[in-house]
């Protein structure tokens, strides 16, 4: 019978040899269904990365649609290290954006320098007590995470709403057009945020803040006493109790990082790109979930979601390049789910071995009918 054996090291050229399989395997999965659907597969691999690349101002936007994903896949594989499950990321983005955009609004005046600060600030501190509430459940009172977090995401996009569309809020635009048709107050111009220019490539502000972020939660995490009490708990729960981990302080101050991580992503999306509170656009856009996904693919490391949410950004604006009568919305997406279904069933190599059936005795000869049996031991002629 073939069995699993987990392993008890993993050698290195596993965790090279299994993502590279894993990818090509995608791939040659990928190619089948494009050919099923009547398109050429090499042909569309290569449009892929021409919108996603090579194309004049593709890589800019490609920059510009990871940057949010950078910040939300954070936030879950910071969660996830531990096995506590921030599916809140949406929310805690959207509260991020409420902060960030509430901050910069009030400090119209002030000088860019100091809204920028200002905004990563109240879009942390949002975000990190929204996930919070989710937090201090599931330590304190063992409730749910996963059902509280999600939860809590309708609320923030509820609330969002509210602020714009239901009262003459501080975020809502009340001059001009405002009066009539309710929509956000922008920041002002000198408070967007500046992009970092590479060449003929302008990357966002804060696509390189959450690269800084990611090294630094790595080291973190490798590198400090939290790091390694989420790595306890995460591994031997009951083995960090008995340690002496404050576990229940342990949780909630994890969760409270992973939302600020995602209300980073919220302040991103008001100094980078879109400039006002837009309720409906965020809560269209699906970040939070799609983070979930980098993160997985990722394998939580901190440092790897930075070059998996480019490659999610880059597949997002070709799916949007490609999107025609002959080729489907939705297929793109499939190709972006195979490739989490083939990433995560080859993690599964790298923790067990694959032990196939052995004959650890051979089989015995077959009986010899034509000859004589011989007399038994004593028996008389």
């Amino acid at each position: 019978v073939i069995r699993l054996e987990r392993r008890v090291e993993r050698p290195k050229w596993v965790m090279v040899a299994v993502p590279v399989l894993s990818l090509l395997a995608a791939l040659l999965a990928g190619a089948l269904l494009l050919s099923v659907s009547g398109n050429d597969a090499l042909d569309t691999y290569e449009r892929i990365l021409d919108r996603a690349i090579f194309s004049d101002g593709a890589l800019t936007s490609t920059f510009v649609a990871a940057t949010p994903l950078l910040f939300t896949g954070l936030a879950a594989a910071v969660a996830f290290r531990m096995g506590i499950f921030n599916i809140g990321g949406e929310g805690q983005l959207i509260m991020g954006a409420v902060g960030a955009s509430g901050a910069a609004l009030a400090l119209t005046d002030q000088s860019p320098a100091l809204v920028l600060v200002a905004m990563i600030a109240a879009g942390a501190a949002a975000g990190a007590a929204w996930a919070g509430i989710a937090g201090a459940l599931r330590a304190w009172l063992n409730t749910n995470e996963i059902i509280t977090s999600l939860m809590l995401n309708y609320l923030a996009a509820n609330l969002a709403g509210y602020l714009i569309f239901g009262t003459k809020s501080h975020w809502r635009k009340l001059e001009g057009s405002g009066l009539m048709f309710p929509q956000g107050r922008p920041i002002a111009m000198d408070h967007y945020w500046q992009p970092i220019q590479l060449g003929s490539v302008s990357v966002p502000l804060g696509f390189v803040i959450g690269a800084v972020v990611a090294v630094v939660l790595l080291i973190v995490f490798r590198r400090t006493r939290f790091g390694f009490q989420v790595t306890v708990i995460g591994d031997e729960p009951r083995a960090a109790r008995y340690s002496g981990i404050r576990t229940k302080r342990t949780i909630f101050g994890l969760m409270a990082l992973s939302g600020a991580m995602a209300g980073l992503g919220g302040a991103s999306d008001i100094g980078d790109s879109r400039h006002v509170l837009d309720p409906k656009g965020l809560g269209q856009a699906g970040y939070g979930y799609t983070g979930i996904v980098v993160a997985a693919l990722a394998r939580l490391n901190p440092v790897a979601v930075v070059f998996t949410a480019l490659v999610m950004g880059g597949l997002n604006n070709a799916g949007r390049a490609l999107q025609g009568p002959d080729f489907p919305a939705g297929l793109v997406g499939t190709l972006q789910a195979m490739l989490l279904i083939f990433t995560l069933a080859g993690e599964l190599f790298t923790r067990y071995r694959v032990r196939l059936p052995s004959r650890t005795a051979k089989d015995p000869a077959p009986a010899d009918h034509d000859q004589p049996s011989e007399p038994a031991m004593g028996a008389e002629a």
